[in-house]
């Protein structure tokens, strides 16, 4: 990152109010506290400094303050402590979003060990393999998962519930709310990746830069101390993102533990919150409701949804955007890049599909099979991106392409005219067809846009004449009657022949992943 961006970037994070140029001394602090704790915990402690009273977070056992929040993650640091890990010794979390999580990220960094974000779709198997691949010494779990660890042969400890174990709130008890002393260097914390594609990876993050708030804000408005409603699981780095920069304004994070797409409106309308973090799938469910359900909760407040996770359908946000405003800020990156682009309300309706351009500090470029860069208007090629959140590598000591300092994302996509990024399609989704190349997203997102569809994939399977075939998953809105030859002909009126399905297969809902990532392996490619 270069100076003039470094000074942006500041720049940026005074304007949006995460930190004030004018009081120097409480911006070197948090830097000092973020370079030893991590931003969760010293924004944590931040917040309970200037806003003791302000409130935290709230879950189904009411509220926290950040003091309560703070002195409780001291206690809990403590408890962690006691049991004499090694600095930097990885601690597992299995959680649905709630306190229990929250006190999890922040105890594990001021007791210096590493927090691994472990996800509530892991099979026991795949959980018993990453808790060997990332060495986890200890595992804090909501009493729902507690069949889930059986494989799992290391002490647990429970986040949610109490039948079965002990609790970590058990664990804090009687010890001391006052800090620890602050370490010389972060824990850090571990991401997994979605796994759609197999066993998730592990991204770890040692150190993170303060700048990476502005990165994620820049072009995104988030409340300041207002309210933020979390439907997107915050183990993954969706949530994670959001929440760690509603933090740096300490901000109100409602927690729902599960998804029910009537309870968001009610919790927005019942806190008057600003912002809603979600992903494309809550997005359908909730517009699935219909407007007579929709339109009993005051949503009036709701200024910014912050959408990302998996690709979002042009229909979608504009369906969305008509319902409830202009409020959809499209996010697109990965756990290794973080955020690359953000398309803006104005840039949706603008340019339908695109995933807009990138925020301060961040560089994305297009490069051709060959590492060549691609810079003409249209012209497809694969996306790469350079940020001032640089990614470690994985845990298993692998890491994602790089070229001239960009790395890839694993997507292709293109640039239009005035510099708006549209993706294509994934490198691995690609179809050959009859010597033609076939992204799925376009036939996805043709498909979404009628009436009586609420979500469709698209995938290749073998065919004896052309290689591979298409073949698509339609959901039907509830109630509607509909015919493969119906789903084929509305294909071929407005893309070409070889895009257009040989078969069709009606499901009452596609596989997905608790971040809402279609996983393509689930959809039966075997003869029918």
């Amino acid at each position: 990152m270069s100076t003039l961006e470094h000074l942006h970037a500041v720049l940026r994070m005074h304007q949006i109010g995460i930190v004030n140029l004018t009081r120097p001394n409480r911006l070197l602090k948090m830097a000092s506290n973020n370079g030893k704790l991590g931003p969760q915990a010293a924004l944590i402690m931040k917040a309970a400094s200037e806003h003791p009273d302000a409130p935290a977070l709230t879950d189904e056992r009411g509220t926290l303050t950040y003091r309560e929040l703070d002195e409780q993650s001291n206690a809990l640091a403590h408890a962690l402590k006691s049991f004499g890990l090694p600095d930097r010794s990885v601690v597992g979390v299995l959680a649905r979003d709630h306190r229990g999580l929250l006190l999890a990220i922040s105890a594990t960094a001021r007791a210096t060990l590493r927090l691994a974000l472990m996800n509530t779709g892991l099979a026991p198997q795949q959980l018993a393999q990453v808790v060997e691949r990332e060495k986890v010494k200890i595992l804090l779990h909501d009493e729902e998962f507690t069949d889930l660890t059986a494989q799992v042969s290391i002490p647990r400890y429970l986040t949610w519930g109490s039948a079965g174990g002990t609790t970590i709130e058990e664990l804090a008890a009687g010890r001391p709310a006052t800090p620890l002393p602050l370490p010389d260097r972060p824990g850090g914390f571990i991401i997994l990746t979605s796994g759609t594609t197999g066993l998730p990876k592990g991204a770890p993050r040692t150190k993170v830069s303060p700048l990476a708030s502005a990165l994620i804000a820049d072009r995104i408005p988030f409340p300041r101390q207002g309210a933020a409603v979390f439907a997107s699981p915050l183990f993954h780095s969706t949530g994670f993102g959001a929440w760690t920069v509603g933090l740096s304004l300490s901000n109100h994070a409602i927690l729902l533990r599960r998804f029910d797409a009537e309870r968001i409106l009610a919790a927005i309308a019942d806190h008057r919150a600003e912002m809603l973090v979600a992903v494309p799938t809550m997005l359908t469910r909730i517009l699935a409701l219909g407007p007579d359900i929709i339109n009993k909760y005051d949503t009036s407040s709701l200024k910014s949804v912050f959408v990302a996770g998996s690709a979002l359908a042009p229909d979608l946000t504009a369906r969305f955007q008509d319902q409830f405003g202009d409020v959809i800020y499209n996010v697109y990156g990965s756990t290794e890049v973080a955020v690359a682009t953000v398309a803006q309300p104005a840039e949706s309706r603008r340019a339908p599909g695109t995933v807009g351009k990138p925020p301060v500090t961040v560089h994305v470029a297009l490069f051709d099979a060959d590492g060549v860069r691609v810079t003409t208007p249209g012209t497809i090629g694969r996306v790469f991106v350079r940020t001032g959140i640089p990614f470690e590598g994985y845990t298993d000591g692998q890491h994602k392409q790089v070229i001239d300092g960009f790395m890839s994302t694993g997507d292709q996509g293109h640039f239009d005219a005035e510099g708006l990024l549209f993706i294509d399609g994934r490198d691995d989704d690609m179809i050959i067809s009859g010597a033609e190349n076939v992204y799925p997203v376009e036939v996805e997102n043709l498909l979404a846009a009628r009436e009586d569809v609420l979500e469709a994939a698209v995938i290749g399977v073998d065919d004896a004449e052309f290689g591979k075939r298409l073949r698509a998953f339609v959901v039907p809105v509830e109630g509607a009657v509909l015919e493969a030859q119906d789903i084929k002909d509305y294909v071929r009126g407005s893309l070409a022949r070889y895009k257009v399905p040989r078969d069709v297969v009606f499901l009452p809902e596609l596989p997905r992943n608790p971040t809402g990532k279609l996983i393509r392996r689930d959809l039966p490619d075997g003869p029918l």
